[in-house]
C-alpha cells in the first residue's frame, strides 16, 4: 500500500512537471518584447512589432536575428499601411543567428553573405525581395535589400543591443532597409523564385567569384546553341557567386530550423505516455 501511495506521489509530480513545461512561457526561448522593453532607446520599434503582430512571429522562432532602428531612424515607416509596414519590418528579421562575432569574421574576410529574412516566408516577396546582402563597404558593415532597383539604400551596422547565443540576436542598423517595389508585393501573388529563368552564359562569367555554389542552369537541359558552347566543359562551368544574386534568380532559402515549440511537444507526448502508462501498471498491480 504505502509502496502504491509513494508511486501516485511520484507520478503527480511528474505530471506537475510536464504541466509546467508545457506552459506558453516555457515553449518560446525568448520573448522580443520583454528584451527590448529594457531598451527605451527601440521603444518605437517595439510597439510596432508588437501592433503588426509581428512579435508573435518572431517568438515562435528558435533561431533569429532582428536588425533594429532607434526611435530616431523608425520615421521611415511614417505613413505607411499596418500592412506594408509589416512587410518592411519582416525584411529586418533574419532567419539565422548573426552576433557581432561573426559579423566581424565576414568584416575579416571582406566578403558578403545573402542572407533569408522573415519576409522570403510570406510569399509575397518577389524575386530577390526576401533577402538582405551583408558586406563591408568603405570599411563598415552594412545591410541592403538584395533586390535589384532605384530606390534601394546600404544601411551600416552600429552595434549588438542584445543576444541569446544562438537563440536571437538584436543588432542597430542605422535606417530602414528600403526594399525596391515593394509596393507591387502587396498588390498581387508574387512569382516563384523557381520560376525565374536561369542566367545566361555570358552573365555567369561574370560573375564567377572564390565561392564555388554550382549554377542552376547545370542542373536544367540546355537548348542545342548553348551546349554547343560549352561542350566538353561541363566541370569548369562558371560558378554563380552566392554574394551577389543575379537579377533574375533569387537564392534559395534554407529550411527553417525546428522550433521550440515542437521540440517541447515531442517532450509532452513521451512525458504522457511514461505518465499512462505508469498508472495503468499501478492500477493493474
Amino acid at each position: 500500500m504505502e509502496h502504491r501511495a509513494s508511486s501516485l506521489l511520484f507520478f503527480f509530480f511528474l505530471a506537475v512537471f510536464l504541466a509546467f513545461f508545457s506552459s506558453p512561457s516555457s515553449v518560446s526561448a525568448f520573448n522580443i518584447t520583454k528584451l527590448l522593453e529594457k531598451q527605451s532607446d527601440f521603444s518605437n520599434f517595439n510597439n510596432l512589432l508588437s501592433q503588426t503582430k509581428l512579435a508573435d512571429e518572431i517568438n515562435r522562432r528558435s533561431t533569429i536575428t532582428i536588425l533594429a532602428v532607434d526611435n530616431g531612424g523608425v520615421g521611415g515607416l511614417s505613413g505607411e499601411s499596418s500592412g506594408m509596414a509589416k512587410n518592411i519590418l519582416s525584411v529586418h528579421v533574419v532567419l539565422d543567428y548573426y552576433d557581432q562575432d561573426k559579423l566581424k569574421k565576414i568584416f575579416k574576410s571582406n566578403k558578403s553573405a545573402t542572407l533569408t529574412t522573415l519576409f522570403q516566408s510570406t510569399g509575397q516577396a518577389r524575386r530577390e525581395q526576401g533577402f538582405i546582402k551583408v558586406s563591408v563597404n568603405n570599411g563598415q558593415i552594412s545591410f541592403e535589400s538584395a533586390a535589384k532597383g532605384g530606390n534601394g539604400n546600404s544601411v551600416n551596422f552600429v552595434k549588438s543591443v542584445v543576444s541569446q547565443p544562438y537563440n536571437i540576436s538584436v543588432l542597430q542598423v542605422g535606417s530602414i532597409i528600403n526594399v525596391p517595389d515593394m509596393e507591387s508585393s502587396s498588390s498581387g501573388p508574387a512569382s516563384s523564385p523557381k520560376s525565374a529563368k536561369a542566367p545566361s552564359p555570358s552573365k555567369s562569367k561574370k560573375d564567377d567569384s572564390d565561392d564555388e555554389a554550382p549554377s542552376s542552369s547545370d542542373e536544367a537541359p540546355a537548348p542545342s546553341k548553348h551546349k554547343g558552347k560549352g561542350k566538353g566543359n561541363d566541370k569548369s562551368s562558371p560558378p554563380v557567386s552566392a554574394d551577389s544574386p543575379s537579377d533574375s534568380t533569387a537564392p534559395t532559402p534554407s529550411a527553417p530550423a525546428p522550433s521550440a515549440a515542437s521540440r517541447t511537444r515531442e517532450i509532452m507526448a513521451v512525458g504522457a505516455g511514461v505518465v499512462i502508462m505508469g498508472l495503468v501498471s499501478l492500477l493493474a498491480a
